[in-house]
C-alpha cells in the first residue's frame, strides 16, 4: 500500500502556517479539566495523545452504572473522573423521584454536553497546522489516491450535501451545526460558520427540497432557511419540531439521518444500554414523512446504528450496526446489514452478529433473526458510510462501499481508527473487505484521529469526518 498524503488536486499539498486556520480565523475551545484519576483523555498540547485504557474503562464504567439505574449516567462520569459534579465531586442533588438533578433542562443538558465531550474525545479545538501535517502523513492509501484537509470543523460528525456548489452541513454531539462551502471548487472549503451552539446532541442532518432537518437527541428539528434558503449565512433560527417521539437519553441517543429514495426521512433509534430490553422507541430504525407523520418500522433489533446508505441501482437500504461491549476482544462484531423487507429484526438484545449476547447464551431468540452481510471486526465502531457511483474513482470501485471506523475505546488493543471498502460483485451481494485508509492510529497506540461518516461529493471525491481531529478530510483519485 503506497503513502499517498497531503494533495489536493492540481494544487499541490495542502499546507498552512502555524496557527493558521483554514476559515482565517481558528475556532477554539477550551480543554475539559483532566479526569483525576482516569488520567487525561489527550494532551492539551498535542492531538496525538494515546486514548488511555484507564479513561475507556472509566466511560464504561459510567455507563454501566446509569443503564443499571444507580444514578444518572453523567454523574457517574463526575465520579469516576473525581473532579466533576457538585459538592467537592459528588454527584448533583436529585429532585424526588427523579432520578435527574434538580436545576433547569438547560443546565443539565449543559452539563451533560460537557461531560461528553471530554468522555467521548470529541475535538475540543481543530487540529493545529503541525498536527494537520502529522495526521495527512501517517495516512496511507492505495495507490493513485490522495487525501487533503478540506475544512477545520470542531467535534464534526455527519453529513449533509445540498445542491452542488452549496453548503455542507456538519454536525456534532455537543451542540454545534457547521456548514462548509468550497467557494472556487479548488478542494478547500473557504468558508467555514459555526451556525448553531447550543442544540440537543445535533449528530444526524438531512436535507431535503430547500431544508435542514436535524435528527436531536429528544426530536426531529426542522430549519426551513432563511431570506437566501440554504445558502444564508444566519443561524439555524428558528427551528420547528416535526416528530419528539424518542426515548431522551444520552446513551446512543445520537441519531443518524437520511432521507430514502421514497422521499421519507429515516432515523436510527439506538438502544440506551450496552445489552438491554428494547421498548417502541429504542433499538429501530423507522422513516416517518418529511412533515413528521406516518411514522414506520424499517428495522428492529439494531443495538446503535450510526450510519446508513441505499445501494445504487438496487435501492436496498444497508446499515452499519455496532456490537455490544465486555464481551472479550474479539465478539461480538460490527456489522453491516441490509434491509430487503422493512420491519425485520436483526437479534438484539439476543444476538451480536451470529453471536449470543451475554445473559442470552441459552435462550432461542422469539422471533425469527437476519443475519448481518458482513461482519467487521469486534470494537472497531463502524459508523457513517456511502456507495461508490463516481467517475472519479476507479472503474473496479463502482458499486462498493466505503465505511468510518471510528475506533475501539475499550478493546485491550486498540482497533479500528480507518476507512474500510466493501467488495460488491456483479450481482449486488458483498463479496469482501480490505482495508482502504489507515494511519490514525499509530503503531504505539497514539490516536491521530477517528473517523466517522462519509459521503460522496457531487465531483465524485469522497468527504471524510473526524470528530477527535476536528477535520473534514477530501479524498480523490487521480
Amino acid at each position: 500500500m503506497a503513502r499517498q498524503a497531503g494533495h489536493h488536486g492540481p494544487h499541490g499539498p495542502a499546507r498552512l502556517p502555524a496557527r493558521q486556520s483554514l476559515r482565517g480565523r481558528l475556532i477554539r475551545r477550551p480543554a475539559p479539566p483532566h479526569p483525576g484519576r482516569c488520567g487525561p483523555l489527550f494532551s492539551p498540547r498535542s492531538r496525538s495523545r494515546p486514548i488511555t485504557r484507564c479513561s475507556r474503562d472509566c466511560y464504561g464504567a459510567c455507563l454501566d452504572s446509569a443503564a443499571a439505574g444507580r444514578q444518572p449516567w453523567w454523574a457517574a462520569l463526575a465520579r469516576a473522573a473525581g473532579r466533576w459534579g457538585t459538592g467537592r465531586g459528588q454527584a448533583p442533588r436529585k429532585g424526588p423521584g427523579t432520578g435527574h438533578a434538580t436545576g433547569s433542562e438547560t443546565g443539565r443538558r449543559a452539563m451533560r454536553r460537557q461531560l461528553a465531550t471530554a468522555a467521548l474525545l470529541l475535538a475540543a479545538a481543530p487540529a493545529a497546522a503541525q498536527d494537520r501535517d502529522e495526521i495527512l502523513e501517517a495516512i496511507t492509501l492505495p495507490e493513485g489516491f490522495r487525501i487533503s484537509v478540506f475544512a477545520e470543523v470542531p467535534g464534526a460528525r455527519s453529513i449533509a450535501l445540498t445542491e452542488p456548489g452549496g453548503p455542507i452541513f456538519i454536525g456534532s454531539r455537543d451542540g454545534a451545526v457547521h456548514s462548509i462551502r468550497d467557494v472556487d471548487g479548488d478542494g478547500l472549503a473557504e468558508e467555514v460558520q459555526e451556525r448553531a451552539t447550543d442544540l440537543n446532541v445535533p449528530n444526524g442532518l438531512a436535507v431535503r427540497d430547500g431544508r435542514l432537518y436535524l435528527a436531536l437527541q429528544d426530536r426531529v428539528a426542522v430549519w426551513t432557511g432563511g431570506p437566501e434558503g440554504l445558502s444564508g449565512d444566519g443561524p439555524l433560527e428558528p427551528l420547528e419540531t416535526v416528530y419528539d417521539t424518542f426515548h431522551d437519553a444520552y446513551h446512543h441517543g445520537w441519531r443518524y439521518a437520511k432521507f430514502g429514495p421514497d422521499g421519507r426521512l429515516y432515523v436510527s433509534l439506538g438502544a440506551p444500554c450496552n445489552i438491554c430490553a428494547l421498548t417502541e422507541t429504542t433499538g429501530k430504525i423507522i422513516s416517518i414523512a418529511p412533515d413528521g407523520s406516518d411514522m414506520r418500522l424499517v428495522a428492529d433489533g439494531v443495538r446503535n446504528s450510526v450510519g446508513f446508505a441505499w445501494q445504487p441501482g438496487t435501492g436496498v437500504l444497508y446499515f452499519t450496526d455496532n456490537g455490544a461491549d465486555r464481551m472479550g476482544d474479539d465478539i461480538p462484531p460490527d456489522e453491516l446489514n441490509a434491509v430487503e423487507t422493512p420491519g425485520g429484526h436483526y437479534g438484539f438484545p439476543w444476538r451480536g452478529g451470529r453471536v449470543a449476547l451475554t445473559g442470552h447464551e441459552n435462550e432461542t431468540p422469539p422471533v425469527e433473526v437476519i443475519d448481518p452481510v458482513v461482519e467487521f471486526r469486534a470494537h472497531t465502531a463502524s459508523l457513517g458510510f456511502d456507495f461508490v457511483d463516481s467517475g472519479m474513482l476507479p472503474g473496479d470501485w463502482q458499486g462498493d462501499a466505503v465505511v468510518a471506523q471510528h475506533g475501539s475505546w475499550n478493546r485491550s488493543r486498540p482497533i479500528g481508527y480507518r476507512l474500510m471498502r466493501v467488495r460488491f460483485g456483479e450481482d449486488g451481494d458483498p463479496e469482501g473487505r480490505e482495508v482502504f485508509a489507515e494511519g490514525w492510529l499509530k503503531e504505539n497506540g497514539d490516536v491521530l484521529g477517528r473517523p466517522v461518516d462519509v459521503a460522496q461529493m457531487p465531483d465524485g471525491a469522497l468527504l471524510v469526518t473526524d470528530d477527535h481531529a476536528g477535520l473534514v478530510y477530501r479524498i480523490t483519485y487521480e
